[in-house]
């Protein structure tokens, strides 16, 4: 593992260049080094030594320290969303709330993935990254109380998506450390694969087409600066090496928009233009909302208060949103537009999602964490909610469904940008282009198990 700033690090050739040292470029990485030449380029730092990212208590400061070079790179959408985007080895892995969940078999069948060869690469992650955690007095109440209203049946403890209430999976240890999918380079063989951090690729090179791209196109390597502003060039060492885009569902289009791959309609000219956070999950029939409980949270501007809070998630959200290049500067994110409700179903999903959370934190089970004057989203309190009350019942829905607009926010489960069968072909080939794949989330079209980190590694794999 290298610095992009080591002027002693020469780049040589290698058989496959990974883009995103992240979820699914480290665990393809370890692969491919098996028996090939490997070079991982990262943009970010490392997070070992960094007890903001190792350490599960925290958590929300690499959210609230945001720079230049931290792991956590914000920005808010075209409708004011905060969002942020993880900038360091390990990807989504060294910032997330660690929760683990597989798949189902249906969705590694619509993935067009070989279930026996998945369930393998599933259990080759878990070796390393993952274990069932103890739950506190938190997230048993919480698990008791999801079966209490109604989120059935009670699934024990389990890696597998299933419909009910169950303990899931984290990549957190019983000591609250985190293991980053850059852990899995452990299987790596290291005489084959180079590292190098803080090296922001800012361009796939392509042959054969002079300044525009033609179908058949060959991608030989990449162009990447260091963060002195230094670029350098590493190349493929054959017509049969490959470039491997892993940086993201917003990096990955976003690279491939400034290398000149995309609708023609976003693409510059040639010529310069103006311009233990979650171990309990409650999936829900059949809306198929994930609910999941985060707790000892600080609270900002409390010092000491610790707190819990609830997240209903709108799993396969119907709505689609928009990504295109905000200028020619890769450090610059694109501009994402998510269009969150544009489709009137997502709305009743939500709806119905906080209906079972309130049921939760009015269950007995969760009393001792509730106050009686808490207020609820559909209206009144803990001690006398409005759905206890007939003459609120028509219109509680109505109060949730504005309770959603009004409290909306992401939790960064990016998908879709580079798809199959749009973008890259069922063996994750750009189309139209050779020596060059796209292997990460952003070829989903819709995020898989309760959080997708679990099925990225494995596609990684």
């Amino acid at each position: 593992m290298h610095e992009a700033t080591d002027s002693k690090f020469h780049p040589q050739l290698y058989d496959y260049i990974v883009v995103g040292g992240g979820t699914a470029g480290c665990p393809l990485a370890a692969t491919l080094s098996q028996k090939f030449r490997v070079l991982l380029l990262e943009r970010g730092g490392s997070p070992y030594g960094n007890p903001n990212v190792t350490l599960r208590d925290n958590f929300i400061v690499n959210y609230l320290n945001q720079g230049s070079d931290t792991p956590v790179q914000g920005f808010v959408s075209t409708e004011g969303v905060p969002n942020a985007r993880a900038r360091v080895l390990g990807g989504g892995t060294s910032i997330n709330i660690g929760f683990y969940n597989r798949a189902s078999p249906q969705v590694i069948s619509d993935l067009g993935l070989d279930g026996s060869l998945a369930n393998a690469s599933f259990r080759w992650v878990e070796q390393v990254v993952t274990s069932v955690p103890r739950l506190g007095p938190y997230q048993a109440a919480f698990r008791r109380s999801l079966i209490k209203a109604g989120v059935t049946p009670d699934n024990g403890a389990s890696y597998d998506f299933q419909v009910g209430t169950q303990t899931g999976g984290t990549i957190f240890d019983d000591q609250g450390t985190r293991r980053p999918a850059s852990n899995l380079l452990v299987y790596a063989n290291p005489r084959n694969l180079d590292i190098l951090l803080h090296a922001q690729v800012e361009l796939i090179l392509f042959s054969g087409s002079g300044d525009f791209l033609l179908a058949g196109d060959r991608s030989y390597g990449v162009k990447y600066s260091d963060p002195l502003g230094r670029t350098r060039t590493t190349l493929l060492k054959n017509l049969q090496g490959e470039v491997i885009l892993c940086a993201g569902t917003l990096g990955s289009p976003q690279l491939l928009l400034l290398s000149g791959v995309g609708p023609a309609n976003q693409l510059f000219s040639p010529s310069p233009v103006e311009s233990a956070l979650a171990q309990v999950v409650g999936i829900t029939a059949p809306f198929g909302n994930f609910i999941e409980a985060a707790c000892g949270v600080a609270v900002t501007g409390v010092p000491g208060a610790r707190a819990g809070n609830i997240i209903e998630k709108v799993a396969g959200p119907l709505s689609s949103g928009t990504l295109v290049l905000q200028s020619k500067n890769v450090r610059d994110n694109p501009l994402v537009t998510f269009n969150y409700f544009q489709d009137p179903r997502d709305l009743q999903t939500c709806i119905a999602g906080v209906n079972t959370i309130e049921e939760v934190i009015l269950a007995n089970s969760f009393r001792p964490f509730v106050y009686d004057n808490q207020t609820l989203p559909s209206g009144g309190t803990v001690g006398a909610p409005n759905r206890r009350n007939p003459a609120f019942a028509a219109t509680i829905n109505t109060t949730i469904a504005n309770y959603c607009r009004e409290r909306l926010t992401t939790i960064w489960h990016y998908h879709g940008g580079c798809l199959v069968n749009q973008v890259v072909d069922s063996d994750y080939r750009v189309l139209g282009i050779k020596g060059l794949r796209v292997v990460d989330g952003s070829t989903f079209k819709y995020s898989p198990g309760t959080i997708p980190q679990a099925t990225i590694l494995m596609l990684g794999r």
